[in-house]
């Protein structure tokens, strides 16, 4: 492993194991994905519904009523971020801690990752088919960590899919990207989308490096910030 992709085998989820609140976090991401899949289906009477709601707003309101400024344990997407899992806690697409993630699991081979999700019903977009626009965004953050293997990532420029096929809800699919080529700050990179052997989508994306000691003081700026 070289110097320019070392840092990603700090970025795997095995590698930072977690305890603590940050455990206790991921649990609960966990069990939120389970009431947003099961909401999505019940055939549950008016009353066990409205027992459920009065139950949860409940639950809203103890957490709303705790600490809340909780510090950022770093960037909410991978092209940004820096040198540990911890970094995409909060990502909409792999954050174990975010509810609102998939998530999906992702394992790097120096310039080239390889992510796997089964999407459920509150992604879908046609019938029994995956939104296009969780397609795209998955596409954006696993770009987003191979062109971190140029040794001086960025943030998206452009992104570019092209859906060949529908991508199927409950079934295991797998994105593969890859790093391609660097000219002065602009990073290319490819990748598609399979279920199974079946060509689902494919993407391009270019990255245009940035200052990360400026992306540090947002993180900063943000983690401190009045809400």
């Amino acid at each position: 492993m070289d110097d320019k992709t070392r840092g990603h085998s700090r970025w795997l989820p095995q590698d930072v194991p977690p305890e603590g609140q940050r455990a206790a976090l991921h649990r609960l991401a966990a069990a939120i994905r389970r009431i947003n899949a099961a909401m999505m289906e019940t055939e549950a009477p008016q009353d066990e519904i409205e027992s459920a709601t009065e139950a949860a707003e409940r639950f809203a309101e103890r957490l709303e009523a705790g600490p809340r400024h909780r510090a950022l344990w770093g960037f909410a997407e991978s092209s940004n971020a820096g040198d540990t899992r911890a970094f995409f806690d909060n990502s909409p697409i792999f954050g174990l801690a975010n509810p609102t993630a998939p998530p999906l699991a992702v394992t790097m081979d120096g310039a080239r990752a390889i992510a796997t999700v089964s999407f459920g019903v509150a992604y879908e977009g046609p019938p029994g088919h995956v939104h296009g626009g969780w397609v795209a965004a998955s596409f954006d953050e696993v770009l987003g960590m191979v062109q971190s293997a140029s040794g001086n990532p960025g943030m998206t420029g452009t992104l570019t899919v092209k859906y060949r096929r529908p991508t199927p809800l409950y079934r295991e699919v797998r994105f593969e990207g890859q790093l391609d080529r660097v000219d002065g700050r602009k990073i290319f990179t490819t990748g598609t989308l399979w279920d199974g052997e079946t060509l689902c989508a494919e993407a391009e994306a270019v990255f245009i490096s940035v200052d990360f000691e400026r992306m540090r003081a947002m993180a900063e700026g943000a983690a401190g910030g009045e809400r």
